[in-house]
């Protein structure tokens, strides 16, 4: 957006003022320490004054890096009690629409980019790759600055993937798929080195569990994830109660983080209370800290200026707003993100999944039995409530966890398009909806099994020793 004071101010919500202000508070500092002419700097400060005296008059308060405005309650994830019913944070997903979260508003209320048609037939030039399904059908479906990683890549300048898992049971279910699958068409089309976090100390701060088994779930975590297909030569995996210690590079970044974001900043990001321990408020500097190449020294040569791309699901963004919001300040460039809609549960959209409950996703350790009872049980069906009503008036993709599941899971476009017109016009029934769903992941998964079966401690532990990866830096 153009830093001209023509701009009509007066249309944008609090949180794009927010940003604005956000925004041109980095440029100020840029031309400061870039030495630039005193007049341009003078133009830069002007913009940031008369942007703040617009924050101001449009919400009664001052601006406060990293402090959302106070109208977006709670934490700065988009939600308002006042707005509607969805709530989303990085351990919560309600919303009372059997449709699911409304992703359009997010993307408003979050400030973040819809990934649009021209993105992905630029992402298809760069990589000379079929955009992956993910893609194609909006499951991922919002960014930050994905342009300037293809501005970057398609000027030969290298970056690299972080991702993550929250270790809160053995067991992964579906849904903890969709990161690590568009994670891993993203390493092979851009062929760019990854790192992927276990936050096993996040699970012992948030759950009742101890360190021992917050470490033992993160280590047979990472047996799914490596079951996925990932390259030992390209994927460092690593446990942040483990590899903290041994990583002064990585615990540096953290303290940097910490040092320039205030308690009121994280009360108001991530809603802590005065009652929480300080290990939680301490934690998202953590989860910052993987953002930047030098938390990798082993990996990037003690290079500072890798830009990072992190594909994960929308709740996540809290934590990656925080940390773009200090980048800048401690001298490295601001991740860019990738977004991901919520995987459903199996009794509606209306909330994500647990890994507590076994009845709400099929799970990786799922017997081609248990698969079948839970889809044929628990999955929320759009059909009518007879199957004379459902021939005449047709079923509700929209609403059908089955149909929903499809789109994740089934690759060939014309086939879930043909099942979407049958189940929408009546011809096909719930019941033969959810034996397609059974007949792909049985398959699907089974498969995954026979592939975590060849993953042993050993070959775990070579891909989370920190070591040099494939790639010169």
């Amino acid at each position: 957006m153009a830093d001209s004071p023509n701009c009509d101010l007066k249309s944008l919500t609090p949180l794009q003022l927010f940003e604005r202000v956000t925004e041109q508070g980095e440029k100020v500092r840029a031309l400061k320490a870039g030495k630039a002419p005193k007049d341009e700097i003078d133009a830069a400060v002007r913009m940031l004054l008369s942007l703040k005296l617009s924050y101001k008059t449009t919400t009664g308060q001052d601006y406060q890096a990293g402090l959302p405005p106070k109208d977006l309650e709670l934490i700065n994830n988009g939600t308002t009690k006042e707005e509607d019913d969805d709530f989303v944070d990085p351990w919560t997903v309600q919303t009372s629409n059997a449709k699911g979260v409304d992703y359009d508003k997010l993307i408003v209320r979050f400030g973040s980019t819809k990934i649009d048609t021209d993105l992905i037939n630029r992402i298809e030039r760069a990589t000379g790759q079929k955009p992956h399904h993910f893609l194609r059908r909006g499951i991922f479906f919002s960014h930050r600055d994905m342009d300037q990683i293809l501005h970057a890549y398609e000027n030969k300048k290298s970056f690299y993937l972080y991702t993550g898992r929250g270790p809160s049971s053995q067991a992964m279910h579906v849904g903890h798929l969709i990161p690590f699958l568009f994670t891993k068409w993203l390493q092979e089309a851009f062929d760019v080195p990854l790192v992927i976090q276990l936050t096993d100390d996040e699970k012992y701060l948030w759950k009742d569990m101890t360190t021992e088994r917050a470490y033992e779930y993160a280590k047979e975590n990472a047996k799914d994830i490596i079951a996925c297909g990932f390259d030992v030569n390209k994927t460092f995996i690593f446990s942040d109660l483990d590899y903290l210690g041994s990583s002064t590079g990585f615990y540096k970044n953290i303290i940097k983080v910490q040092k320039h974001v205030t308690f009121n900043q994280v009360k108001g990001i991530f809603g802590f209370t005065d009652s929480d321990c300080i290990g939680k408020i301490s934690f998202p500097a953590i989860q910052a800290a993987p953002s930047f190449s030098s938390s990798f020294p082993q990996i990037f040569n003690g290079k500072e200026n890798i830009q990072c791309l992190i594909p994960c699901a929308i709740d996540q963004d809290p934590y990656f707003r925080m940390t773009r919001d200090v980048a800048p300040r401690i001298g490295y460039p601001k991740p860019a993100l990738m977004h991901s809609v919520f995987f459903p549960a199996l009794q509606g959209a209306q909330t994500k999944m647990s890994a507590s409950d076994v009845n709400s996703s099929v799970f990786l350790n799922d017997t081609p039995k248990q698969i079948k009872t839970k889809i044929n049980k628990h999955a929320f069906s759009g059909g009518r409530d007879t199957i004379e009503e459902h021939r005449k008036y047709g079923g509700n993709c929209d609403v059908d966890v089955s149909f929903m599941y499809l789109t994740f899971f089934l690759e060939d476009d014309d086939k879930l398009e043909q099942l979407k017109q049958a189940y929408t016009s009546g011809e096909l029934l719930t019941g033969e909806l959810k034996k397609v769903l059974i007949e792909t992941l049985q398959p699907l998964i089974a498969a995954h099994q026979e592939r975590r079966k060849k993953v042993t401690d050993e070959v775990v532990k070579q891909f989370m020793t920190p070591r040099k990866l494939a790639f010169e830096f």
